[in-house]
């Protein structure tokens, strides 16, 4: 009788170590359960969050055009004509646009200018113009992001490939690093020739050999986001060489 005793004893704890051993699997099994759903939710949110940004990209236009300064170096002193062709657009100008006539330089192969109409020296000619330019996804697809505090190793290496030397690189890179280096990430891309001779065609005669249009239209980013990076062709100058760049911050706007 006492073995028998002992015997269902034993049964019935090992029954019991069964209960336990299943019960602890299911609570194991339901905190796995739910890491996954509240890890799949967070992904979720994250993907949502980079999406946002992407759309905030799509959505945005381009208010007006930065310093765009225009740089002249003929191969021997020569009286250069410099027209803008959406002349209506212009915000401000320095020396003072003609609408007519638009500016007249005396031009040294150094890149000195001689203002024909106030006789005053100048290093470079400075315009500053609205945009109707709408940013949507067709032209978002490619760019760069770039972390803030890269931006200027950045430039330096950009700005070489199209073609700026190192006093048109530093003067950019002065002008926009303390707006971009102290962000997160920037969403970067150069416009195309076409797109900037279609905002704002320039006219110069003498014809140069060599013209470089730059212009920069960027975004400060929360999050990183994955584009396709954009393919830029090395420039090379050549003969009478006319430079201008210049560059736009992308705003909210509705796509239009």
């Amino acid at each position: 009788m006492e073995d028998n005793n002992k015997k269902q004893i034993k049964i019935s704890l090992m029954t019991l170590l069964k209960i336990v051993f299943l019960l602890i699997v299911l609570i194991l099994l339901i905190c796995s359960i739910v890491y996954w759903r509240k890890y799949n939710e967070n992904k979720e949110v994250s993907k949502k969050e980079v999406k946002s940004e992407v759309n905030n990209l799509y959505n945005s236009a381009l208010d007006e055009s930065d310093k765009p300064i225009i740089y002249i170096y003929p191969e021997q002193e020569t009286l250069v004509s410099v027209k803008l062709g959406n002349s209506k657009d212009l915000i401000c100008t320095y020396p003072k646009y003609n609408e007519n006539d638009g500016w007249t330089v005396n031009a040294k192969p150094n890149g000195d200018l001689q203002d024909i109409k106030t006789g005053r020296k100048l290093y470079a000619l400075y315009w500053e113009g609205k945009s109707s330019k709408i940013y949507n996804y067709e032209n978002v697809q490619e760019g760069f992001v770039v972390r803030g505090e890269n931006t200027a190793e950045f430039l330096e290496e950009k700005l070489e490939i199209l073609g700026l030397n190192e006093r048109e690189a530093e003067e950019f890179i002065v002008y926009w690093l303390p707006q971009m280096e102290k962000n997160k990430y920037n969403y970067i891309r150069f416009e195309t020739q076409e797109e900037i001779e279609k905002e704002m065609p320039l006219e110069i005669e003498p014809k140069p050999d060599t013209i470089i249009r730059i212009l920069m239209d960027w975004k400060a980013l929360d999050e990183k986001i994955e584009i396709e990076e954009q393919k830029l062709e090395k420039v090379n100058r050549e003969g009478f060489t006319v430079v201008e760049w210049g560059g736009s911050i992308l705003n909210e706007s509705i796509i239009k």
